[in-house]
């Protein structure tokens, strides 16, 4: 069973989920406020978290900005968000804290399973895959990224630089996976943000570029100093260098 973190004030959607989830092996423990959720968080690991932005105390953006910019066991726990009506501004800033996935309420419970599997498969990173048969289909499709010192697992779906592991969300994991299977290839925003998940084309241009931004950062790389990213200007972004694929 893997224990998920609801942060929402609503009492009776908390009742609707954790019996839902049962079926799906997930458990939901449900925090009503910030205040809550943290103490929960400090007192257990969770396997994810779905965070509605509208809350007491402080809204749902500053609770995902402080669990991603707090220096603890959860600051990469995966995150969901929950946005009014899905409006636009809140999933870019969603998408800017750092924000795995987003969901528009009202919602059909099943969805949210499937995006809650959809990450927590990313995130387990087992490591003891078995190794396969020389003649299996999978074998044929790309397994690995590799160029310089950056390493894509894309069964695993982990990433090495310099021969450590780093932690990427979902959307940073998907750029850069987007970035390095066509390097040398300059993607503007809008076919970054139609190319991450069919995400819409309207969606402002700032959050591309915080993305960008915090993609390098991980990366240890500068605008100035590009060592993986490069901005093309009047553009976009591209991955410097070659990659193989195999």
């Amino acid at each position: 069973m893997t224990n998920i973190l609801l942060i929402d004030d609503d009492k009776k959607l908390g009742l609707l989920l954790s019996d839902y989830f049962q079926q799906f092996e997930l458990t939901v423990t449900h925090a009503l406020s910030p205040s809550e959720a943290f103490s929960a968080l400090d007192q257990s690991p969770f396997g994810l978290v779905v965070l509605d932005v509208m809350l007491p105390e402080m809204d749902g953006f500053d609770v995902c900005k402080k669990i991603r910019n707090t220096a603890s066991n959860y600051q990469n726990t995966p995150i969901i968000m929950l946005t009014a009506r899905g409006e636009v501004t809140d999933r870019i800033v969603g998408l800017e804290l750092g924000a795995d996935d987003y969901l528009p309420k009202p919602f059909e419970p099943r969805e949210l399973v499937a995006r809650i599997h959809n990450i927590l498969r990313r995130h387990s990173k087992p490591n003891n895959t078995p190794s396969l048969p020389e003649n299996t289909n999978i074998n044929k499709k790309i397994r690995r990224l590799i160029s310089s010192n950056i390493v894509i697992d894309l069964i695993k779906e982990q990433v090495q630089l310099d021969d450590h592991s780093i932690e990427l969300t979902t959307m940073e994991f998907l750029l850069l996976t987007l970035l390095m299977k066509n390097p040398n290839t300059a993607f503007s925003r809008d076919d970054i943000m139609n190319n991450l998940r069919g995400i819409d084309a309207d969606l402002y241009s700032r959050a591309v570029d915080t993305l960008v931004s915090r993609l390098r950062h991980k990366l240890h790389d500068t605008q100035k100093v590009a060592r993986f990213i490069k901005t093309v200007w009047g553009k976009g972004y591209s991955f410097i260098g070659e990659v193989e694929q195999c």
